[in-house]
């Protein structure tokens, strides 16, 4: 599973790493609703919902659905501007009258893309204009809580008025807590666009891409660009150009817009200090697979507290050597467990550090 870009035929100087506020604001109330996506954050997240006034906390809740559960395309409108060669504004303000130049049927397509159970696919639904469509969003709507359905209703009713809403949203979001993080957080995103982009100068895009994120990748021919996600997309760049946006507050995620007729654009989490790169959807899908089977588990629990012999693993659990090398074998195959050797003795363990990313009741299960 994957997401790519086809860029066959786009020169390098339609390529552009630029930093959005706009995207970085929606990195920041994605991670004011959902901190547990982004342990690193909690302590701005804590602060920040702490002096929040009540009632800019309840107007966040009525459009929270814009960035709870993903990341809706009204934060990158420069994608959706005619020509499909726009780049993100240098301020919050520059990237609202962007979003001002979207149409409606644009706004109220990007914004109910989850809520309808839309696809990048499916173009021209309509939303506006054909009272079946309308009608099926407001069923989905409904079926997502009181709250979704009334924006939602809303929104098909007038898309002036709630655009209108959501821009002071963001502009009293901005006074309120984004400006002073902006501030902190605009330069070591400069400063990593400028990194990138020299890179892709001088050694090409590969080596720019490879620098973004161990899951980004160009095939050989260097006509597509590959995101190893859990999930399937395609789109192509065609005349347009291809905007990489870096972000401070996104990591883990990795995001790729997609959107037909819309410039393709990534959005990938800058690195920081004591952060791993996370596993290929290929390694992850190995070491799911391999902690499926009960007697590998009891051998997880073995390894975890110490190194054995397959010998000693054999007795232990009343099993053949042979029995016990190939369940090692699929566990190696994992990286979920090391080998060393010890004079004439081979000792297999539990790689706590790569167990520990698959979760905690992971952990305290084999622990306890």
């Amino acid at each position: 599973m994957s997401v790519s870009i086809d860029i066959t035929g786009l020169p390098l100087e339609r390529i552009h790493v630029v930093p959005s506020p706009l995207a970085e604001l929606g990195m920041a109330l994605h991670a004011l609703s959902e901190p547990g996506h982004h342990p690193g954050l909690q302590g701005w997240a804590t602060a920040v919902s702490a002096r929040l006034d009540p009632c800019l906390a309840d107007r966040m809740c009525e459009a929270d659905f814009l960035w709870r559960t993903t990341f809706s395309d009204v934060f990158t409108p420069f994608a959706g501007l005619p020509g499909q060669n726009g780049l993100p504004g240098a301020t919050l303000a520059e990237e609202l009258d962007q979003l001002d130049k979207l149409s409606d049927e644009q706004f109220v397509d990007a914004a109910l893309e989850f809520t309808c159970q839309s696809t990048y696919a499916e173009p021209d639904r309509k939303l506006l204009t054909d009272p079946a469509v309308r009608q099926r969003a407001l069923d989905l709507a409904a079926a997502r809580g009181p709250l979704q359905m009334r924006f939602t209703q809303r929104l098909l009713d007038d898309p002036p008025v709630v655009r209108a809403w959501f821009r002071t949203l963001l502009q009293d979001c901005e006074e309120a807590f984004f400006a002073d993080t902006w501030a902190r957080v605009s330069h070591q995103l400069a400063a990593d666009a400028r990194h990138k982009t020299e890179l892709l100068r001088r050694k090409g895009l590969p080596e720019a891409l490879k620098a973004m994120s161990g899951s980004v990748s160009l095939d050989e021919s260097g006509r597509l660009i590959t995101v190893d996600k859990i999930s399937v997309g395609r789109t192509a760049t065609g005349q347009g150009g291809l905007v990489i946006v870096p972000t401070s507050l996104g990591w883990p995620h990795l995001w790729v817009l997609h959107r037909k007729g819309w410039q393709a654009a990534i959005t990938y989490p800058i690195s920081s200090p004591g952060l791993t790169s996370p596993p290929t959807v290929e390694q992850l899908t190995r070491r799911m697979a391999a902690l499926a089977h009960p007697m590998r588990m009891r051998l997880c629990r073995h390894l975890a507290r110490g190194a054995y012999t397959t010998s000693e693993l054999a007795d232990a659990h009343g099993m053949t050597a042979p029995e016990i090398s190939r369940h090692l074998s699929v566990l190696k195959k994992a990286d979920l467990v090391s080998t060393r050797r010890r004079g004439r003795y081979v000792q297999h363990q539990l790689d706590i550090g790569v167990v520990s990313r698959l979760g905690s009741d992971f952990i305290e299960g084999v622990l306890r």
